[in-house]
């Protein structure tokens, strides 16, 4: 399907809040941040989450009145107000925040719309390493406004996977492991941006994984022409209560289909 024009207006006003959010997490990365543990074992938050955070709120808000509001920072399963509207705003102010603590530059502002369910633009940035992944339906994928198109391996001797080394465990795979080469990055919405790029074949996360950190990057990944599911094959969907799908699996078809054969046991 083309893309529409509300579509693309959202993904300017994105593109637009990324680079600010990016100016803000810059100026805390070159600095002080003060640290807190959320507790429950959701893991850390710093100063510059909440700035980012409350300047998206803030700068998207008030460009569309009538969308939800889905972010890690606020409340997301709280506050379940985004369910009654068909356009939301999905927002991780910085993906990767132990990466950001520890002053490594591979965190990301991950930034979606979803219509419905379905993200139909998306921003994943990265203002340490001036990377600026794009995607709209219909519309392809960008970084740095040049086309990315994902690789279409055969199968998965040989192939790159981003995958954290538990999840390649003979436990998970009843199909087998597969031959991949495995390498890692801190950012998950990095991870599904850098297959739409091609720089690696696929991204697996066995985990549970919240829209926050994949509703962009998986809409940057398709349009890039990856396949991109939960960890059983069923398709992704965005802005329901739960906020999360089990596991992401993102890869060109085929490979996709050889991944998924692995993880369930089926013939491909």
């Amino acid at each position: 399907m083309p893309a529409r024009d509300g579509d693309l207006a959202d993904l300017q006003l994105l593109t637009e809040a990324a680079q600010a959010a990016g100016a803000i997490a810059r100026r805390f990365f070159d600095g002080e941040a003060k640290v807190w543990d959320k507790g429950d074992g959701q893991g850390p938050v710093t100063e510059a989450d909440l700035a980012v955070n409350e300047h998206l709120h803030g700068f998207l808000g008030q460009a569309r009145p009538g969308y939800g509001w889905l972010s890690e920072e606020s409340n997301p399963l709280g506050n379940l107000a985004r369910l009654a509207h068909e356009r939301c705003f999905v927002i991780d102010p910085i993906d990767g925040t132990r990466s950001f603590i520890d002053r490594q530059p591979g965190f990301a502002h991950a930034l979606a719309v979803t219509d419905k369910g379905a993200p139909v633009a998306a921003v994943v940035h990265l203002p340490m390493l001036d990377l600026t992944y794009a995607a709209v339906r219909g519309g392809g994928a960008t970084l740095n406004g040049k086309p990315i198109a994902a690789t279409q391996p055969e199968g998965p001797l040989g192939a790159t996977m981003l995958v954290a080394r538990p999840a390649l465990d003979p436990v998970h795979w009843p199909g087998g492991v597969p031959p991949v080469k495995r390498e890692f990055r801190p950012s998950l919405a990095w991870r599904l941006a850098l297959v739409g790029e091609g720089r690696f074949d696929s991204m697996l996360t066995i985990r549970d994984s919240w829209d926050w950190d994949i509703a962009g990057a998986a809409l940057i990944a398709t349009e890039a022409g990856a396949r991109v599911t939960d960890r059983h094959g069923h398709p992704l969907r965005f802005n329901r209560a739960e906020a999360r799908s089990p596991g992401v699996v993102a890869a060109g078809p085929a490979l996709h289909a050889a991944l998924m054969a692995g993880l369930t046991g089926d013939a491909a």
